[in-house]
């Protein structure tokens, strides 16, 4: 049997908080990162200055790369594959950089469980984004916020797949290809399809992490442009109830293999992007917080809502941390680690 976890994109936001968890319970662990993403060595400073340098294993590779990733697996008996190229502009921008990565990036990492000889356990972060603009479901606009019309628990996963945006592609045929590694190869995979994951050590971006983003450009006052009416509604999950769902779902491979969930929020967690959030982050700020307004982005979605009830029942787990409570934390964060994002 395998003696470590690799985390793929392990130097990233969630993934440094999962390989934080894994350091805690003195665990071994190898985190595969190609370190372009922003913030990454900051992480991975912050894990060595908690936890000492050495107790973990940087492999700097590429998932692009299928044999660099064949060899990072050889010895793993879990993974956990976030490594991905995020952001649904970028992917309009760069098709071909986006397929790369979160394709090829994920059928190059399934080979390389396949052909591990361990037989690992393999959950894929997948995305909400696989449903599309869900144009058939009604949905209707209230005073701060939209919401659906005859979903009071949120999408399913029953939900119809539609692709939308080369992001939404890409990640949707990793997702596939997770699933059917199971049913062909007998390969202990889980498909989290998540919702807006905010929290500690995300360097948002206005691109991608709209909370963290928000939350950071009003404490250094930089410029916020709102795109739409910001009352498009999302249920957020905090990272450290997204760390609980992949120690459940490590938890109960390989007996639910082959299963696909909604990991987010959920009703409770749900928030318009600005109307409902703009006054909470302005008492917390303690001023007013100017803004811009430009068009609706491609592919917006008025509101998403995950169900995640097949979660709840089949992980035990539920989300713990408030979307108040979570924001809260966020806020607090950024304003005593200001120097990082200067």
């Amino acid at each position: 049997m395998g003696s470590y976890t690799l985390i793929t994109g392990g130097a990233g936001f969630i993934g440094s908080n999962y390989a934080s968890r894994c350091l805690q319970r003195g665990e071994s662990i190898k985190i595969f990162d190609n370190l372009s993403r922003a913030g990454s060595l900051l992480n991975l400073e912050w894990l060595e200055n908690t936890y000492g340098k050495g107790v973990f294993e940087l492999i700097k590779g590429d998932v692009r790369d299928a044999n660099a990733i064949k060899a990072a697996a050889r010895g793993a008996y879990r993974i956990l594959h976030l490594a991905a190229q995020v952001a649904v502009t970028t992917s309009v921008t760069d098709p071909q950089t986006d397929f790369a990565i979160n394709a090829l990036g994920t059928f190059n990492v399934l080979e390389a469980a396949r052909n591990s000889g361990e037989n690992p356990l393999l959950i894929f972060a997948s995305t909400n984004k696989v449903y599309g603009g869900m144009e058939n479901v009604e949905v209707v606009e209230k005073s701060s916020r939209y919401d659906y019309k005859d979903l009071p628990n949120g999408a399913s996963e029953d939900q119809a797949l539609d692709f939308h945006s080369p992001y939404g592609c890409s990640k949707g045929s990793g997702d596939q290809y997770v699933r059917d590694y199971h049913r062909i190869y007998g390969l202990p995979t889980l498909v989290y399809r998540q919702s807006c994951i905010y929290g500690k050590r995300q360097f948002g971006v206005e691109d991608q992490g709209w909370v963290a983003w928000f939350i950071i450009a009003a404490v250094l006052g930089k410029p916020i442009t709102i795109y739409g009416n910001g009352k498009q509604v999302r249920d957020i999950l905090f990272v450290d109830d997204l760390v609980d769902a992949y120690d459940a779902g490590f938890a109960h491979l390989p007996e639910i293999g082959g299963q696909i969930l909604n990991i987010g929020g959920g009703r409770k967690n749900t928030i318009s992007i600005w109307t409902e959030f703009q006054p909470m982050l302005e008492k917390l700020i303690n001023r007013k917080i100017p803004t811009t307004t430009s068009d609706w982005r491609p592919g917006d979605q008025p509101v998403f809502i995950s169900d995640i009830r097949k979660a709840q029942n089949m992980l035990n787990w539920s989300p713990k941390i408030s979307a108040e409570k979570g924001i809260e934390l966020l806020f607090n964060w950024v304003n005593e680690n200001r120097k990082l994002f200067i």
